[in-house]
């Protein structure tokens, strides 16, 4: 085969490599992929769709020399030491003006070092955010690069043609400066971690009420058509009716309440308090997880306490319509919350962050894609410095219009002793965010009773302080 014939190349042909090197060819560019397993270089020639050009090799220096200058390629490895490892066999190979693009999820700040330390050497590197598991890979995801610039817009029409579309618009931007691709992913991420407890503490609220899964299945199936549509609700309507292969139960039925995660949540919490940034119901989510961890002393504890005794008053239609606002609500939050974290990010990480294309990049493909992002764009597009989303006035309706339901269902929700974390959580923020004056001022003057950390007062600019109790 001739030299210098590929478009782009991708390193590591998991299932995510592999997907998305078969959209690019399907949407008409040659492509190669590298992996030291012979059976996924295999299966990536043979999946590939008729009369498009695709090529799996073994050998990294291989691919490098078949792909066309400047070379365009993309590692999909685990995060930490790997990519590192890729990098620097790939240096070697590489000439001036080449692009790298690291596509797996990657802490920002690995991102950042990797960019000052490529430019040093004339490469271009982008840390790239891909949202939509392997089928949106395969047919379009949400794409969230950031890094060098220039690099973008060598890659841009590629990105473009593989994203999600929604009206006709792609779902990929160039989203800011150093590592913002990865951080717009792991908000993103944290937002996942935040709807998908909120999810699972409606369910358990829906069963409280006595609703099996086929009920779940119609409940969860209706709200998707309505103000909730999502992606997540949308296939959380699905599992409640998928049976199991191997009993006669329903599959969710059997499977096991100890969740895993990859991190990304956790990152998001560590970095907005480094900011720092209020993000609790994304903070709960995480903790939700750390404890669902603790099985054995889970049963136990239920030995131990005897669950409250609660009357349920409220008819099954009403305590539906309540949950649903309640979980609307809380999304509202969620995203809330980490929209904000970008925007200060944006300015103290000096990312240059632009939120209409951020919210406008979530809307298709990606796994917290919902039509509140169109309320969202619309805000952000009239305002796109918007510290927070709930100071927008069409947003501030939809809480209120949720609000009153909201209060019931955390009230029945701790009366019961149904453990609602995400949507407490939620409302204990909206409130403190919509209180103008908060009861710090007490713990201004405690700190500086205990330790002199001073204070400011509201008659006098500056910090002052007390000695107290004389």
């Amino acid at each position: 085969m001739a030299q210098s014939v590929f478009d782009f190349g991708m390193i590591g042909l998991g299932v995510m490599g592999r997907n998305l090197l078969l959209n690019m060819a399907d949407h008409g560019f040659s492509v190669i992929g590298f992996d030291k397993d012979s059976t996924k270089t295999g299966a990536l020639e043979s999946a590939a769709s008729p009369g498009t050009t695709v090529k799996g090799v073994a050998e990294l220096a291989t691919m490098v020399q078949l792909l066309q200058s400047p070379r365009k390629l993309m590692m999909l490895v685990p995060a930490g030491q790997p990519v590192d490892d890729v990098i620097e066999s790939l240096i070697p190979l590489l000439e001036k003006g080449d692009v790298v693009i690291d596509g797996g999820n990657s802490h920002y700040t690995d991102t950042v070092r990797r960019v000052k330390y490529l430019r040093e050497k004339g490469i271009h590197f982008m840390g790239m955010g891909v949202s939509g598991g392997e089928k949106g890979a395969r047919t379009g995801p949400s794409i969230m690069p950031g890094g060098d610039k220039d690099a973008y817009e060598k890659v841009r029409p590629m990105l473009e043609a593989i994203s999600a579309k929604v009206n006709n618009t792609p779902c990929v931007a160039y989203l800011g400066t150093e590592g913002a691709g990865h951080y717009v992913k792991m908000v993103h991420n944290g937002i996942e971690y935040s709807i998908m407890q909120l999810i699972s503490e409606a369910y358990a609220l829906l069963q409280y009420a006595g609703l099996d899964n086929d009920r779940l299945h119609q409940v969860f199936k209706t709200w998707n058509e309505g103000a909730l549509q999502s992606f997540l609700i949308e296939i959380t309507a699905d599992i409640f009716l998928q049976k199991d292969d191997k009993t006669s139960a329903r599959l969710l039925d059997v499977i096991s309440d100890k969740a895993g995660s990859k991190g990304t949540g956790k990152w998001t919490s560590q970095d907005a308090m480094e900011l720092p940034v209020a993000i609790p119901v994304i903070d709960t989510a995480v903790a939700m997880r750390t404890i669902s961890a603790y099985k054995e002393e889970r049963v136990e504890a239920a030995k131990i306490y005897n669950k409250p005794v609660a009357s349920f008053n409220t008819d099954t239609e009403t305590w539906i319509k309540q949950i649903h606002d309640a979980l609307y609500f809380g999304v509202i939050i969620s995203y809330a919350q980490g929209l904000a974290m970008l925007h200060q990010a944006s300015k103290d990480l000096k990312m240059e962050i632009p939120l209409p294309e951020v919210v406008k990049v979530w809307r298709g493909g990606c796994i917290i894609r919902s039509t509140l992002l169109e309320v969202y764009m619309k805000a952000y597009s009239a305002s796109p410095d918007l510290p927070n989303i709930l100071l927008n006035k069409e947003v501030a309706a939809l809480i209120e219009n949720a609000l009153i339901n909201t209060r019931t269902v955390v009230a029945q929700a701790a009366q019961s002793g149904i453990a609602a974390a995400g949507i407490m959580s939620a409302l204990g923020y909206f409130d403190a965010y919509r209180t103008e004056r908060m009861p710090t001022n007490l713990v201004q003057a405690q700190r500086d009773y205990f330790g002199a950390h001073t204070y400011q007062r509201t008659d006098a600019p500056g910090s002052f302080h007390t000695v107290w109790g004389e």
